[in-house]
């Protein structure tokens, strides 16, 4: 295959392993000015570095804006990255042509956050989940209608809904349906972009319950993408936090949440919901502000307008995301000390 030219000389231990990948987009002038401001961008996904093991579950998370379904567009390809690198089981994935790219992407696939764009209305169930086995493989008719009521089943619906439309579901209905789809053709990776983000909180549980599920059974990897800290604590075996395009916290589940080092994933922390506020057992700082425009970043340290440690040098130099203890990487100049700033 073509795409073997692309292989790196020594085979990597990841799955999937993303260096540096940026994504700028150029802004324009309104309407009142002509032509585009001179190097003026949008500057949505800024050198993000990420590996994945096969078989595991890394988790995304941060607010709205902060770049998280870019990031996964660009891994997936749907976007062209401004700089940076994507490898896929050792394959340089930014450097395969389209035909081989289109070979290739049977491994990986994508649940998208909205179950009801995602999919055509005009064709039928059996029809969605039918057309990546009708184009990437030689199954015949009655092979495909095999596989069709199967993954049905997989996913916990009566394979008879496969004569249905898509308008004629529940959203919850409607993500399993796309999980079908995503699982038709064997995937090594999934990308999970918010998948639970639309639905109500009691079908949220029963989606990520079966993600867990079909991970065991399949022996999948997923890179999923959320905005709340819960959801990807129930599902992930490490978590990456972004803020405005950039990673500034990655840590395994246990770590990040027993003790954050970033005050950007201590305020995250601070604001999810407990039962008792008491077992919080200390007073902590709620996140203020908000989001600043990825078109006009602060200078520095991204994050320091709205932190309440921040000092000079965290206004004037960008700080590096460095491994503070094993496995537990941070971008911060006054990273939190250990027994401060956990939520029990």
């Amino acid at each position: 295959m073509k795409a073997m030219a692309h292989k790196r000389e020594s085979k990597s231990e990841y799955l999937l392993e993303v260096v540096g990948l940026t994504k700028h987009f150029p802004l324009k002038q309104g309407w009142l000015k002509r032509g585009p401001r001179s190097g003026s961008a949008l500057r949505a996904v800024d050198d993000v570095s990420l590996t994945l093991k096969e078989g595991e579950t890394l988790g995304i998370v941060g607010e709205s804006g902060c770049g998280k379904s870019t990031t996964a567009n660009l891994i997936m390809r749907l976007l062209e990255p401004t700089e940076g690198k994507i490898y896929f089981d050792g394959v340089d994935w930014t450097a395969l042509p389209a035909r081989d790219l289109r070979e290739k992407r049977k491994e990986m696939q994508m649940i998208f956050q909205d179950p009801y764009s995602s999919l055509n209305p005009r064709m039928r169930v059996k029809d969605l989940i039918a057309e990546p086995l009708r184009t990437h493989t030689q199954l015949s008719r009655n092979q495909i209608a095999a596989q069709v009521e199967e993954l049905l089943e997989v996913v916990g619906l009566d394979p008879s809904y496969g004569n249905r439309y898509p308008h004629e579901f529940s959203g919850g209905q409607r993500q399993r349906i796309g999980i079908a789809r995503a699982l038709a053709l064997r995937p090594r990776l999934i990308i999970c972009d918010e998948p639970v983000s639309a639905l109500d909180v009691s079908i949220q549980a029963q989606i990520l319950n079966l993600l867990v599920k079909l991970k065991k059974e399949y022996q999948l990897t997923y890179l999923f993408i959320a905005h709340g800290l819960p959801v990807v604590k129930h599902i992930s075996d490490r978590i990456a936090v972004m803020y405005l395009g950039q990673v500034v916290e990655l840590a395994s589940k246990v770590d990040l949440f027993a003790q954050p080092r970033h005050p950007y994933t201590e305020g995250l922390l601070a604001a999810v919901p407990i039962p008792d506020p008491s077992l919080r057992g200390k007073e902590v700082q709620l996140l203020e502000g908000d989001l600043p425009s990825p078109a006009n970043p602060p200078s520095g340290c991204r994050f320091h307008p709205r932190c309440p440690y921040a000092t000079q040098v965290c206004q004037e130099e960008i700080p590096p995301l460095q491994e503070l203890t094993i496995n537990h990487w941070v971008a911060c100049h006054h990273p939190l000390q250990q027994g401060k700033g956990a939520l029990r």
